[in-house]
C-alpha cells in the first residue's frame, strides 16, 4: 500500500518475527517483537504505518545497520526496497506489533515474504507515520476501503465508542475472505467476485442514504475507485477536506515503486480536476 499524508519517521527500527497466522486464504498477519522495539512510540492514529525495508538482491549492508551510510555509500540499485503497511495492532505491554499482508501467490515482494518468513527472522523498517483517526466530534463515520485498506478499518472500528455511528463498507474478492471485527459496527462486505477492484464500494457509497449531521470520511485502496469516491463525497456530497481522509493506496499495473513515483502529480491532477468540476457546477 502506498505512503500516506503523515510521513514515516526516519529511525529505523529492528525486530524479529514472534509469530506468524494466515486469517484468510489471501491475508496473512506477521507479529514483531523483540527488545529493538522498547523504544518505538505508536500513538493514536489507526492509519499508522511502516515502510518495510528489504534488503537489494545479493546485497549484504555492514553491521551495525546504518541506512543512511547504505546511501552514501552503496549505488541506489543496491539501497534497501520499502513496502509500506498498516499497523494492524499496537500491544503496548508486550511490545508487539501486528501487521496484515494481502498475499497473491509469489506475486509481488512483501507478499510472499510474509507467507514465508519464520520466527526469529529479522526485520527492519521506518515509521510509524499516520494521519488519521476518527474524529470523536463527528455525528457519523463513513469507512470504505478494499483488502488494502482492511487492517486501518478494522482498527478504526475498534476504536469507536459503544453506540457511535458508522458505516464501514469493504470489498474483498469473496465471503472466504470477510474477517472478525471486534467491533458492534456491522461491516458491510461486498464480494467482488469478476467485477473491478472497487466497482461494487463506489456503488454501495452512491446507493447509501447519508444521515444528517457531520460525516468523518476514510476512504482508501486502488487509486482508481479513489478517484471516484473523491469525486461523490467532495463535489457531489460536498465534503470538505478537513472531514475526508482519502488516498490511493496503490495502483492496478503499478507496484509500490511505480506508484510512488507518480502519485503525487496523479493526485493533484485528479483533485484540481474535480475541484474544478465542483466550481463550475456549484
Amino acid at each position: 500500500m502506498a505512503e500516506r499524508p503523515g510521513r514515516a519517521a526516519r529511525t529505523v527500527h529492528t525486530a524479529e518475527v514472534v509469530r506468524t497466522e494466515r486469517l484468510t486464504p489471501h491475508m496473512q498477519r506477521v507479529v514483531l517483537g523483540g527488545g529493538g522495539l522498547a523504544a518505538l512510540t505508536v500513538g493514536t492514529c489507526t492509519d499508522h504505518y511502516v515502510k518495510l525495508l528489504f534488503p537489494a538482491s545479493g546485497v549484504t549492508y555492514p553491521e551495525p545497520f546504518d541506512l543512511q551510510r547504505v546511501r552514501e555509500e552503496f549505488p541506489r540499485e543496491q539501497w534497501p526496497v520499502t513496502r509500506t503497511y498498516t499497523v494492524r495492532q499496537w500491544d503496548t505491554e508486550h511490545r508487539e506489533l501486528t501487521l496484515d499482508f494481502v498475499i497473491h501467490g509469489d506475486e509481488g515482494l512483501a507478499g510472499p515474504w510474509a507467507a514465508n518468513v519464520r520466527p526469529g527472522e529479522i526485520v527492519r523498517f521506518l515509521g510509524p507515520g499516520g494521519a488519521y483517526a476518527p474524529d470523536p466530534g463527528a455525528d457519523w463515520h463513513l469507512l470504505v476501503g478494499d483488502e488494502s485498506a482492511l487492517p486501518a478499518i478494522g482498527r478504526a472500528l475498534e476504536t469507536l465508542p459503544p453506540g457511535a455511528r458508522a458505516f464501514a463498507f469493504v470489498e474483498v474478492a469473496g465471503p472466504e475472505e470477510e474477517q472478525k471485527i471486534d467491533s458492534d459496527v456491522e461491516v458491510r462486505w461486498l464480494h467482488r467476485g469478476g467485477r473491478r477492484v472497487g466497482e461494487a464500494l463506489v456503488e454501495a457509497v452512491r446507493n447509501l442514504d447519508f444521515p444528517e449531521g457531520r460525516v468523518h470520511a476514510f476512504v482508501h485502496g486502488e487509486a482508481h475507485f479513489v478517484k471516484e469516491l473523491r469525486g461523490l463525497l467532495r463535489v457531489e456530497r460536498g465534503l470538505s477536506r478537513e472531514d475526508l481522509s482519502i488516498s490511493g493506496y496503490w495502483r492496478l499495473g503499478h507496484n509500490e515503486d511505480g506508484w510512488q513515483a507518480s502519485k503525487r502529480d496523479w493526485n493533484a491532477r485528479i483533485e484540481a480536476e474535480q475541484e474544478g468540476a465542483g466550481a463550475t457546477t456549484a
